[in-house]
């Protein structure tokens, strides 16, 4: 057999399962080779870095990250297809390093190896809350790439001032610089889907800009300040804070402009401003919950359909 998955090994496989691919699951499987190539080249990994995938599906992004030398770490939440996925490498790359984890990636807060890298064709309609989860639960993550719906991977790499800047570009910048890596062809796919996708990755983690703390507190304020993004911050953030007087108090205190909007902001300057920010009674725990406990947040503006690998 060939090292990697063509469309009739994707297709056998699938029928081989009873797998219908549905959006719910994102399951629109890749079935090119010399994308999957060109993916996991794209991603620069250091040689042996050991990766971590999220929604193999197939193998497909699994067998190109072992071809090339990588042990892989795949967290699958369909049970059909992570008890598929050894037999599939052991047929087609015997020996090679791989490690299934049964799990709603989500959920995950441990893994039987520490990854340096993420790289995974993200279930689209989960995308942006999958990414920051992974990112806040593993600090052992350097270097990611992800296949995501074309206007998701914009507005992670977006800068401020721009119509797409929102709160997924502020939340990934917490952990260091984003940019895009090329469109990904819709015809890849099967079945085809019916949005666009792009490439987007962060070449090198930054060491923490805060403590884990501020980083709830700012995401808090991301989401406010995102969630009514036509609105002045002083007016955006009253709720947090317990009035536009107190917003602005704050803002002003962080050196920054009261009548400014969230799109305005970088990353930097909403940190500012949860350094000094202090909440009306009862908005911290009820932000903290919006938060969450891995600190993913609302996805704020995540459209989706679905794909995988």
């Amino acid at each position: 057999m060939a090292a990697l998955l063509g469309p009739a090994e994707v297709r056998d496989l699938a029928a081989l399962l009873g797998v219908t691919p549905t959006k719910k699951l994102g399951q629109n499987f890749v079935h090119d080779g010399n994308t999957v190539r060109r993916i996991v080249q794209a991603a620069q990994l250091p040689a042996g870095a050991t990766v971590l995938e999220v929604g193999p599906g197939l193998g497909s992004l699994t067998l190109g990250l072992l071809e090339a030398g990588h042990p892989v770490v795949a967290v699958e939440i369909d049970k059909r297809l992570a008890a598929q996925l050894p037999l599939t490498v052991e047929a087609m790359q015997p020996g090679a390093p791989l490690t299934v984890v049964t799990a709603d990636a989500m959920k995950v807060d441990a893994l039987p190896a520490a990854p340096s890298a993420l790289v995974a064709n993200l279930p689209y309609n989960i995308s942006v809350p999958v990414l920051l989860h992974l990112l806040a639960t593993f600090p052992s993550i350097e270097r990611t790439l992800v296949m995501v719906q074309a206007e998701v991977g914009q507005r992670l790499a977006a800068l401020p001032g721009s119509k797409i800047y929102g709160s997924p570009s502020v939340k990934a910048a917490w952990y260091g610089q984003w940019r895009l890596s090329g469109l990904v062809s819709r015809q890849v796919f099967w079945p085809v889907p019916n949005v666009d996708s792009v490439l987007v990755g962060m070449a090198g983690r930054t060491a923490p800009p805060g403590t884990e703390a501020e980083r709830q507190r700012l995401f808090a304020l991301v989401d406010a300040a995102f969630g009514q993004r036509r609105k002045m911050l002083r007016q955006s953030l009253s709720a947090l804070f317990g009035s536009s007087g107190a917003a602005s108090a704050a803002l002003e205190a962080a050196g920054l402009d009261p009548t400014a909007r969230g799109e305005e902001l970088v990353m930097p300057q909403f940190l500012a401003l949860a350094r000094v920010a202090e909440f009306a009674p009862g908005s911290v725990a009820e932000a903290a919950a919006a938060v969450g406990p891995a600190g993913s947040g609302a996805s704020a503006d995540a459209p989706g359909d679905c794909a995988d690998a």
